[in-house]
């Protein structure tokens, strides 16, 4: 379990960004480029960029499997900061929308799509807790795009039972059992 900062991407190799692996140590490092089946490390699910928290790291396939089928509908927690706050009485409103499922607007290679309903709780009147069982490309900056808000900040707090430990500082990383 790693808590990934901002400002690196989820892949094996990128031109542009640092990459989560590069914060690891050499001997895990060399597993992500692994020719053998089954000890390839690569994380379970992604982060854009821009997004930090937890992370899962693992080369085991199933698991991975497990974590990020669509069909298994494991919850993912997220703290979103916004840029315009949302008075009590129109945090209703996106109570409303986010549970019934809200159209994403098209960005980038994703198309305009009906997100599955989620889960939102108003922290502040700019910031929120919401809970969702899919992944779509930016899919939580996209149901606050719908909203006409924007995230400005964007961590992921849980992935199923794992919880990102208050503890765990930006950038490193823990073993844990896949228990």
């Amino acid at each position: 379990m790693m808590n990934k900062p901002c400002g690196y991407v989820c892949s094996a190799v990128s031109d542009r960004h640092k990459t989560v692996y590069s914060l690891l140590p050499a001997s895990l490092q060399k597993l992500v480029q692994s020719p053998v089946r089954g000890k390839r490390l690569h994380s379970v699910g992604r982060l854009d960029c821009d997004t930090s928290g937890l992370l899962l790291l693992t080369d085991d396939g199933h698991f991975s499997h497990e974590l990020t089928c669509p069909q298994n509908k494991i919850s993912k927690t997220y703290i979103a900061k916004l840029k315009q706050i949302v008075l009590p009485e129109h945090q209703v409103e996106y109570i409303n929308e986010f549970k019934k499922g809200i159209i994403l607007p098209a960005e980038k290679k994703s198309p305009v799509q009906k997100a599955l309903p989620a889960c939102i709780e108003f922290l502040s009147e700019s910031e929120c807790k919401v809970i969702v069982t899919e992944g779509k490309f930016h899919q939580i900056r996209r149901m606050f795009k719908a909203m006409q808000n924007e995230v400005s900040e964007l961590k992921r707090v849980s992935f199923g039972k794992y919880v990102l430990p208050s503890d765990l500082s930006e950038g490193s990383y823990i073993n844990i059992k896949n228990i």
